[in-house]
């Protein structure tokens, strides 16, 4: 008998691709690249979820200003998604008070994970992306133990500090057997006031040598600026506020990277 966890695999009914963004720590944008690249992807016509796996911190509802929206169950005893921007959205911030926290251990988070995964009634997706929490945890080994997974994200910010983390990430999905997509490299840099120059916020690591040495794609860059946090508390991402930013383009070139990697 095998002893290999990843051979109790079982597709997700009705979804076709599975899609992970995660990070090694906390704090450079995980979320907000997840959710961007989901509405990225439902803008070049693909059906797509999102699913925030995030249990102990999650951050979907707000988002996508649906903090007090509680998903209905139909008459199958299914969970019904939260639709929001076209997007079908599930998250443990649908099903418990905002400022609650989550005080569970493995085990629990194992059941929980299992029944957003089959107890969602996601219907059709040509995409479910989900956000990870930072780390290399009981949530990332979950999924990867449970569902097969199409590809993976790492979100990183320039500088070494992030880069040392996101290394460890990078290693976890090689040892689930998890393939790697590439890297977003977030908060790049700031536009200028003219538009063209480059103002670096992070002081530049090593993160193009690493990605090189290791042949590892850099599948976008998104550059820095106040108004992505601002409408993504107002529960409008970038996408959907300000489509033509160099932001919703970055992203945009990100779901462009994912396509092409994946179909």
């Amino acid at each position: 008998m095998s002893t290999n966890p990843f051979t109790r695999q079982a597709p997700i009914e009705g979804i076709k691709k599975v899609i992970l963004v995660g990070s090694g720590k906390g704090g450079v944008g995980k979320s907000t690249v997840a959710a961007n690249l989901a509405l990225a992807l439902k803008n070049t016509g693909k059906t797509v979820g999102l699913l925030d796996a995030d249990i102990y911190g999650p951050s979907v509802p707000r988002m996508f200003g649906a903090m007090n929206q509680i998903p209905q169950v139909n008459e199958k005893s299914r969970i019904q998604p939260i639709i929001r921007h076209g997007l079908k959205l599930m998250s443990i911030g649908f099903l418990i008070d905002e400022g609650s926290a989550v005080v569970w251990r493995g085990p629990m988070l194992f059941k929980a994970m299992d029944q957003f995964f089959r107890d969602v009634d996601w219907g059709t997706l040509d995409y479910l992306v989900i956000d990870l929490p930072p780390g290399t945890g009981d949530v990332p080994l979950t999924v990867a133990q449970k569902i097969p997974v199409d590809g993976a994200i790492i979100v990183c910010t320039p500088q070494n500090l992030a880069l040392v983390d996101a290394k460890k990430a990078i290693d976890m999905f090689d040892q689930v057997s998890i393939p790697l997509l590439g890297v977003v490299e977030n908060m790049s840099y700031m536009l200028g006031p003219d538009g063209e120059q480059k103002i670096q916020l992070f002081a530049r690591g090593d993160l193009d040598a690493y990605l090189d040495a290791k042949k590892i794609s850099k599948l976008t860059t998104v550059p820095f600026h106040p108004m992505v946090g601002v409408t993504t508390e107002a529960g409008m991402p970038v996408v959907i506020s300000h489509p033509n930013s160099a932001e919703a383009k970055a992203f945009a070139e990100l779901a462009a990277a994912v396509l092409k990697q994946t179909e």
